[in-house]
């Protein structure tokens, strides 16, 4: 589906640290998908001097800093700093790079700042081969709030033990393919994280707004002043007081698409705290559909939603028709409804589906987006394996149906480096070497067609230990 737009994310302060798993046991495909997923994460962010600032550090034999956290203080020269990253492999020195980390988080060398948050990101396929737990608590000891995105087996109490707590919030398991999924809630945890000291808004609406600022005074030590204007527009200045028990306010009635400077004034009979100001910026009316996606895509069918709904929508009417092609068919959907199942295509075409919102005052909004269907029966069937002596098994399958242009073949294996091996569309079987005794590691088998990846199958193969009789074990994935 396509990504949409995100708005730029101001009003944060915050050293961000990403912890990369560099070492041999990824692969070249997962570190790229890594990469990728790191970019998406910090890319609506403002970057600079009191804004957000950015570092790398490579988990490897040795652990490196890939850049300083003061460099790149735009998204354009961050973006090709990231993609410019490249895997250093060696050993998987989690500990080593931990207890580097910590240098570095609070080291003016390091561009890092002090009195700002500090936030630690760690990115692993879930092994290590050395102790992470002290240097973990170190950090966490300082104040780092960790997060961590585990993309491999990973034991679940040793990496919920090294994350901030709770876990379910700073913890999150996901196959490499499917980062973009965590992607959106892991960016405002951490947002949550470097906004906390600061005056911000949230809850940004097209007509309001809501401030949130720290904790500065109490209902017997004074005030606060809010004072907002659009900005260059200083004649339309409005003044709001709460008491100095309030650490939040809404300003309502703005003007949508527009621009406010905000300045906090806490007036304490106590103590002096300087003014505090913020730029914030109202949304766009709000118009339907803003997003079409595209989801459980078959031989003959798929989904398409649409966001957001709205009052004040009457319906919707669902265009869909093979490209190219000039045939065109029409659904039509109620307007508190905002998904539709679109049946009886064609396997192994692209359509252009085009989602038009009939609003009740008679104004139309119209988005497209493309889908494809698979081919009919488009999966792996029957993965099997063979022992070829020790530590090699033969992986073999038969062949998917379609016009199929190759299989994807991943090893994840329970200890050393996991494989991706692409073959051509007349080999079904492959070699796979380096399978340690008494381990159990996953194979899955991918068919990749012209449009997209068919369904893969994936199977669980245990290597009994050198100890037992020779041979292997595999169990159908649960």
């Amino acid at each position: 589906p396509p990504v949409g737009l995100q708005p730029p994310i101001s009003n944060s302060e915050g050293d961000l640290l990403f912890l990369l798993d560099s070492s041999g046991s990824v692969s070249y495909y997962e570190f790229s998908r890594v990469k990728e997923f790191m970019w998406d994460l910090v890319r609506p962010f403002t970057f600079g001097p009191k804004d957000v600032q950015t570092s790398i550090i490579h988990i490897s034999t040795t652990p490196t800093m890939e850049f300083p956290f003061d460099r790149y203080l735009s998204s354009g020269t961050l973006q090709q700093a990231i993609r410019d990253t490249q895997q250093l492999m060696g050993d998987t020195n989690t500990g080593k790079a931990l207890s580097y980390a910590k240098e570095k988080l609070f080291s003016d060398e390091a561009g890092a700042r002090p009195d700002v948050p500090k936030v630690l990101v760690w990115v692993t396929d879930g092994f290590s081969t050395d102790d992470i737990s002290e240097p973990m608590q170190l950090l966490k000891d300082m104040g780092v709030t960790v997060f961590i995105v585990s993309t491999g087996r990973g034991n679940y109490l040793e990496l919920s033990a090294a994350a901030s707590q709770p876990p379910e919030k700073h913890l999150h398991f996901v196959d490499v393919d499917d980062l973009p999924i965590i992607t959106e809630e892991l960016r405002d945890a951490i947002r949550d994280v470097i906004q906390a000291n600061r005056l911000h808004a949230v809850d940004i609406t097209s007509s309001s707004f809501r401030l949130m600022w720290p904790e500065l005074l109490s209902q017997e030590t004074g005030y606060y002043t809010i004072e907002y204007a659009p900005r260059g527009d200083a004649a339309r200045k409005r003044t709001k007081q709460v008491s100095g028990a309030h650490t939040s306010l809404t300003l309502s009635n703005l003007a949508p698409e527009t621009t406010y400077e905000v300045a906090l004034i806490p007036e304490s009979n106590v103590h002096y705290f300087p003014p505090q100001t913020t730029r914030v910026t109202t949304l766009a009316e709000e118009i339907s559909p803003a997003q079409v996606l595209i989801s459980e895509s078959g031989p003959r069918s798929f989904h398409v939603s649409w966001a957001p709904t709205l009052e004040s929508v009457m319906g919707y009417q669902i265009l869909y028709g093979p490209l190219p092609g000039n045939s065109v068919k029409l659904l039509e959907v109620d307007g508190e409804h905002n998904s539709t199942v679109v049946e009886n295509l064609a396997p192994n075409t692209t359509y252009l589906v085009t989602v038009t919102a009939i609003y009740k005052s008679g104004k139309e909004k119209s988005l497209s987006a493309k889908a494809c269907t698979q081919e009919e029966g488009s999966k792996v069937r029957h993965l099997r394996f063979e022992d070829m002596g020790p530590n090699t098994l033969k992986a073999s399958w038969d062949s998917a149906d379609g016009k199929v242009l190759g299989y994807r073949v991943r090893c994840r294996r329970q200890t050393g480096p996991s494989s991706v091996i692409s073959v051509s569309p007349q080999i079904h079987s492959v070699l796979l070497t380096d399978l340690a005794s008494g381990t159990t590691n996953k194979v899955c088998v991918k068919p990749m067609y012209k449009n997209q990846a068919g369904k893969g199958l994936c199977r669980m193969v245990h290597m009994q230990p050198a100890t037992e009789a020779q041979g292997y074990k595999h169990r159908q994935r649960p």
